[in-house]
């Protein structure tokens, strides 16, 4: 994005081996700062930090397992020297079906990795940012959590989750100088949308046709809002939910947004 320089900032971003991840690693590299990724895919981190350039990281670990957690801060910390801004862009979507049919194994894995793995990296940056009394957490969460999908129950949940953490620690961290928002994606043509509109689950004519810039997003229109979000230029925001969705959640009128063949 024009005009952000983070020169001098460290930044652990989770889930950055595709989709909004990879995207913020390659847009806060190029404002300046130094990028640790990390992921439970190690090729994938690994290809992300090689498309970077020097005095970047690639951390593999599971971000909804507090030891592997633990281990990816401190490893962080020891690569950078501190962490300045943590993206909590880790993820994974749902098996589209009725709540009925759901299976508690597949509800547990995805509140445990979009919304226990977000508390988990965030309680373990607070400490030195609270210390420091400097910092900005930026959660990825995501139209889901702000309206109900059907049929998309564990997924809607930990959104709503993402969002109602990232309000809570604004209202605690904020007086100790860090802030903490969150954006709340609409359809993004990640590999996890692409898998979803291949697979028959998701229909892209209708998503688009619902949404009123009537398209999908891509994840570096995602990845420049959390950047400006994580920058000076947003000093004053704190606890903010900032829909990026192209007019899905404004629309209110029955049908369609708009006509497309």
């Amino acid at each position: 994005m024009v005009g952000i320089d983070l020169t001098g900032r460290n930044v652990l971003i989770t889930g950055g081996a595709s989709g909004i991840g990879k995207a913020s690693a390659k847009s806060f590299a190029a404002s300046g700062a130094r990028v640790a990724v990390t992921d439970i895919d190690r090729d994938g981190i690994q290809e992300t930090v090689r498309g970077l350039g020097n005095e970047h990281f690639a951390i593999d670990g599971d971000i909804s397992n507090k030891n592997d957690v633990d281990k990816i801060i401190k490893a962080a910390g020891e690569a950078l020297g501190n962490i300045d801004i943590l993206i909590n862009s880790a993820g994974v979507s749902d098996v589209i079906m009725s709540t009925v049919d759901q299976e508690v194994e597949t509800w547990q894995r995805i509140i445990d990795i979009n919304l226990t793995g977000t508390f988990l990296a965030s309680q373990a940056v607070a400490p030195d940012m609270l210390k420091r009394g400097n910092g900005c957490i930026v959660n990825v969460s995501s139209i889901a959590g702000l309206v109900g999908l059907p049929r998309r129950n564990a997924y809607t949940a930990s959104k709503h989750g993402v969002a109602g953490i990232t309000k809570t620690l604004a209202a605690e961290w904020g007086i100790s100088g860090v802030r903490v928002n969150a954006v709340a994606p609409g359809y993004v043509l990640t590999p996890m949308v692409a898998d979803l509109i291949s697979s028959g689950k998701l229909d892209e004519k209708n998503l688009m046709r619902r949404t009123p810039l009537g398209r999908l997003a891509s994840p570096n229109e995602i990845a420049e809002v959390i950047l400006f979000l994580a920058s000076k230029l947003a000093s004053y925001i704190n606890g903010a939910i900032i829909p990026v969705d192209g007019g899905y959640t404004a629309y209110g009128a029955a049908g369609p947004a708009v006509e497309i063949e």
